[in-house]
C-alpha cells in the first residue's frame, strides 16, 4: 500500500518535470554567456599599454573610448537587461500537490486503510498578455541602456576634448612662462651692467630682480599646471601615471565661425533628448502590463485520487478562478498613469534645458571667437611692436627700465589672454557638439568650419 502511494508520488514527479519540454526553453541563454566575476563579458586585458611621445586628440579619444571606466560598464548593464528579458519570456511554473486524508485516525480510519491519497498538478495560466507585456517592458529598458550609453558615449568625447584642450593651453602658458623667464634674465643681466656702468640707478636693479624672481614663479605654477593637467587626459583612458610627451594639435588654427542652429530641431540628434521617446514608450509598456495585472489568472489543476479502503482510483480536474472583488490593480494602473505623463513634463523640462544650454555654449563660442580674431589680429601685433620699440628706446637711453617693465607686462599679459581666449572657444566648441549630438572621434580634425544649416 505505502509502495503504491510512493510509486503514484514518483510518477507525479517524472510527469512535472515531462511538462519542462513544454516550458520556455532555458537554453536560449547559454550558461557560458552568463558574465560572472571571473569571466567578465569585455575581453580582460592583460597588459596596458601605455602611449608614448607626442598624441594627438583622434589618439586620446581612441584610448578613452575603448579604456574609460566608465563605458566599460555598459556592456554589463546591456547584458543583466537582456536577462532581464529572458526572465520576463518565462511562463509560471507548474505546482505539484499531494495530500493524504483519512489516516491516523481511530477504528477503521486507522493507520492507511481508510486513507485517500490525491496527487495533482496545477498549472497557473496567465491571461491578459502578461507575458508578452512584460518583455515589451524590459525591450524597453534596453533600448534606454542603449541610449544611456550613447549620452555617456558623448559625454566622454567631449569631455576628452575639453582636457586635451587644458593640455595644449598648459603647454602654450608654460612656453609662455619660459620665455618671459628668458627674457627677464637677459633684462636683469642687462640692468646690471648699465647699473654698474653708471647709466641707471641701482633701484633698477632691484626691480629687476624682483621681475625675474616672479618669471621664476610663473614657470613653477605653469609647469605644475601641465602635470595636473596631463594627468586628467591620462584619467581619461584610466591611467593615473602618464606616459606621454606631449600633445599636439592644430590649436591656433581658428576657423570661421559656426553656424549654430538654436531652434529645437538643432538638438533632436542629442541623445539625452532623444531618449525620452524611448522612455515614453516604456512608461506605456508598463501601463499595458499594470492594465494586464488587473486581469486574474486562472489555475488549472488535474491529477489522481486513490482510495485505499476499496482499492479504487478516480481522476480529478480542477479549476481556480480569483475574484477581483477588491484588488483589481488600480493603484498600479494609477501609478503607472502618473508615470507616464510626469515622463511627458520630464521630456520638456531637458528640451527646454538643452535649448538654454546650447544657446550659452553658442554665445560663449561666439564671443570667445570674436576675443580671438582680435586679439589676434590688432591687439598682439600692436603690444608686440610696442615693447619691441621701448626695448631699442632703452638700449638708446630713451626710455627708463619703468617703461620696459610696463610694455613687457602688457604684452605678456596679452599673449596669456589670447591663450585663454583660444581655450575657451575649443571648450565652446565640445560643447555645442555634445548639445547637438555630434560626435567626431573616428573622423581627422577637420580644417573647414562646421556649420549647421538653420
Amino acid at each position: 500500500m505505502q509502495v503504491a502511494i510512493l510509486a503514484s508520488v514518483l510518477l507525479a514527479i517524472a510527469v512535472v518535470c515531462g511538462c519542462r519540454s513544454t516550458a520556455e526553453p532555458i537554453r536560449s541563454m547559454p550558461i557560458d554567456d552568463v558574465p560572472t566575476p571571473s569571466q567578465p563579458v569585455a575581453p580582460k586585458e592583460t597588459t596596458v599599454i601605455e602611449p608614448t611621445g607626442t598624441i594627438t586628440r583622434a589618439d586620446a579619444l581612441a584610448l578613452a573610448l575603448v579604456r574609460n571606466p566608465g563605458l566599460r560598464v555598459f556592456p554589463y548593464s546591456l547584458r543583466a537587461v537582456e536577462a532581464r528579458m529572458l526572465q520576463a519570456g518565462l511562463r509560471p511554473n507548474p505546482e505539484l500537490q499531494v495530500e493524504l486524508e483519512e489516516v491516523g485516525g481511530n477504528g477503521e480510519r486507522s493507520g492507511f486503510d481508510a486513507a485517500e491519497t490525491t496527487i495533482q498538478i496545477g498549472q497557473p495560466i496567465e491571461l491578459g498578455g502578461k507575458r508578452a507585456r512584460r518583455t515589451r517592458v524590459a525591450a524597453a529598458d534596453r533600448e534606454l541602456v542603449q541610449w544611456d550609453y550613447e549620452s555617456a558615449r558623448l559625454d566622454l568625447v567631449r569631455e576628452v576634448s575639453r582636457v586635451f584642450t587644458a593640455v595644449l593651453a598648459a603647454q602654450e602658458r608654460l612656453a609662455l612662462a619660459e620665455r618671459l623667464l628668458d627674457l627677464s634674465q637677459q633684462a636683469q643681466s642687462a640692468v646690471v651692467q648699465r647699473v654698474e656702468a653708471g647709466r641707471d640707478s641701482p633701484v633698477d636693479a632691484l626691480r629687476a630682480g624682483v621681475v625675474l624672481s616672479e618669471s621664476r614663479i610663473e614657470r613653477q605654477k605653469a609647469e605644475k599646471t601641465l602635470v595636473a593637467a596631463r594627468r586628467s587626459l591620462a584619467a581619461m583612458w584610466g591611467s593615473s601615471a602618464p606616459a606621454f610627451a606631449a600633445v599636439t594639435g592644430d590649436w591656433y588654427e581658428i576657423p570661421p565661425l559656426p553656424l549654430v542652429d538654436l531652434s529645437p530641431e538643432a538638438i533632436a540628434a542629442n541623445p539625452d533628448v532623444a531618449r525620452w521617446e524611448a522612455e515614453e514608450r516604456s512608461r506605456r509598456a508598463a501601463l499595458d502590463l499594470e492594465k494586464a495585472k488587473a486581469v486574474p489568472d486562472v489555475t488549472a489543476a488535474g491529477g489522481v485520487r486513490r482510495f485505499e479502503q476499496t482499492d479504487d482510483s478516480a481522476f480529478i480536474l480542477g479549476l481556480a478562478v480569483p475574484l477581483p472583488l477588491f484588488d483589481r490593480n488600480q493603484a498600479g494602473i494609477e501609478e503607472a498613469i502618473a508615470d507616464l505623463a510626469g515622463t511627458r513634463q520630464q521630456y520638456e523640462a531637458v528640451r527646454v534645458k538643452t535649448l538654454a544650454a546650447l544657446s550659452e555654449a553658442a554665445g560663449a563660442l561666439a564671443a570667445s571667437h570674436e576675443e580671438v580674431a582680435a586679439l589676434k589680429s590688432e591687439v598682439l601685433p600692436a603690444a608686440q611692436q610696442a615693447f619691441e620699440a621701448v626695448q631699442q628706446g632703452y638700449r638708446q637711453g630713451k626710455f627708463d627700465y619703468l617703461y620696459v617693465l610696463d610694455t613687457q607686462r602688457t604684452l605678456f599679459e596679452t599673449q596669456a589672454r589670447y591663450i585663454d581666449s583660444v581655450e575657451a572657444y575649443h571648450k565652446a566648441r565640445a560643447d555645442v557638439d555634445r548639445l547637438t549630438g555630434r560626435s567626431s572621434e573616428i573622423t581627422p580634425e577637420k580644417k573647414e568650419p562646421m556649420r549647421v544649416q538653420p
